[in-house]
């Protein structure tokens, strides 16, 4: 018996009616934000090879990824990540081309999560990259474009926390840790799990940079919190890193968006490519991220090129939960068009007719009159025309 012939996988879901709706309009609102700044759309292949993601710097772990062979024998993956996709494009494809490359993307992502995490393992994102420019301008357009395009969803209540992942880099690279102690410490960081975090950094001899790093998931808020990491990580090599993230923090304040933004030092993402500013989007009633984005420098190196880089993805899924509406209800057709035997040429001739015209106009694929009138009554169609010599229009 194939007892999962009904159901999903786990982490998917089916999507239907009014949901399908809102993500169309999601997307369609957020894809004109990013042609208006310059963007072009690409499209990279569902499937991937292995080694596209299975960098020894900033390879995504093999167990978030799903996995099979072409007829080669060789490792494909269903594509967990966007961005590096998109920098094998430009380090490909696009070699040679004017830089920047202001690239966007609309597309669905498959990533296993951990059972009961609340996550989907298909997610579709829309986001942009910016490859080529790695000045202070190219940050803060980008930020700015994201908050645009949660705007442009008609989204009122969100936030962007921006914060910079030199803090934790610069901290983690004075401990001598193995690669799975550091992703330890980061997940709990992440997750702001001050009790896990502290019982594990107690356990360190660098009692200094353990302090510095118990810190960081508390270092959130508005501007004060400068000062704040100025007196409880007194670590040197983070001057420049601090500076530069006041910077842009003063210039997205003169930008009008001081309401939208604060700051996050405990933002350290399980990505491990990202280099600079990293930054968060959440909105008022979704119990998960909306938006995740950062600079990353040093990715595109694997593909062969060395060009800095910026970016962002959008959860179009759960954004457009929170923005559906009634207005996104599924509407019954205006009217339904009925053919006598004989005449349904000249029937599908009156939908096209009605339809040109902006009606929204369903044929009828009933025998008799009687059951499409009963049918209309059920899907709440007011109007049913009989297509005979003449076109009787019949009140359902």
């Amino acid at each position: 018996m194939m007892k999962n012939r009904l159901i999903t996988p786990e982490g998917t879901r089916d999507t239907l009616f009014e949901d399908c709706i809102a993500r169309r309009k999601a997307e369609q609102n957020i894809k004109k934000v990013f042609l208006s700044r310059g963007y072009s759309e690409v499209v990279t292949p569902g499937l991937e090879f292995y080694d596209v993601f299975n960098s020894p710097e900033h390879g995504i772990p093999q167990e978030r990824m799903y996995k099979l062979t072409d007829l080669k024998g060789r490792i494909l993956t269903v594509r967990p990540d966007l961005t590096m996709p998109i920098a094998r494009l430009a380090a490909t494809r696009l070699k040679g081309h004017t830089l920047p490359f202001r690239l966007f993307y609309n597309q669905s992502v498959y990533a296993i999560n951990p059972a009961l995490s609340g996550r989907s393992d298909e997610t579709v994102q829309a986001g942009i990259e910016l490859i080529g420019s790695s000045t202070r301008r190219t940050d803060l357009e980008v930020i700015a474009t994201a908050v645009e395009a949660l705007e442009s969803c008609g989204l009122a209540d969100f936030r962007l926390e921006i914060g910079h992942i030199g803090f934790f880099n610069t901290l983690i690279q004075k401990l001598n840790l193995s690669d799975s102690d550091k992703d330890e410490i980061r997940a709990l960081i992440e997750s702001k799990n001050y009790p896990a975090l502290n019982d594990r950094l107690d356990k360190l001899e660098n009692k200094e940079v353990a302090n510095a790093l118990k810190q960081l998931p508390a270092l959130f808020g508005g501007e004060e919190v400068f000062d704040k990491a100025k007196k409880l990580l007194d670590c040197p090599e983070l001057l420049e890193t601090t500076v530069y993230l006041r910077s842009l923090y003063k210039d997205l304040q003169k930008l009008g968006l001081d309401g939208k933004i604060s700051l996050d030092l405990g933002i350290v993402t399980r990505n491990d490519y990202y280099t600079g500013i990293v930054f968060k989007g959440y909105v008022q009633g979704l119990g998960t991220t909306a938006l995740v984005g950062g600079r990353y420098d040093s990715l595109l190196s694997d593909y062969g090129v060395d060009l800095p880089a910026v970016g962002f993805g959008i959860d179009v899924d759960a954004v457009a939960r929170v923005m559906k509406s009634a207005d996104d209800a599924v509407l019954p057709p205006d009217v339904l068009v009925f053919a006598e035997e004989g005449y349904e040429g000249k029937a599908l001739a009156q939908v096209k007719r009605l339809t040109e015209m902006g009606f929204r106009a369903e044929f009828s694929v009933f025998e008799t009159f009687e059951e499409s009138k009963k049918y209309a009554a059920e899907k709440g169609i007011e109007t049913v025309y009989i297509v005979r010599d003449d076109i009787v229009e019949v009140k359902a």
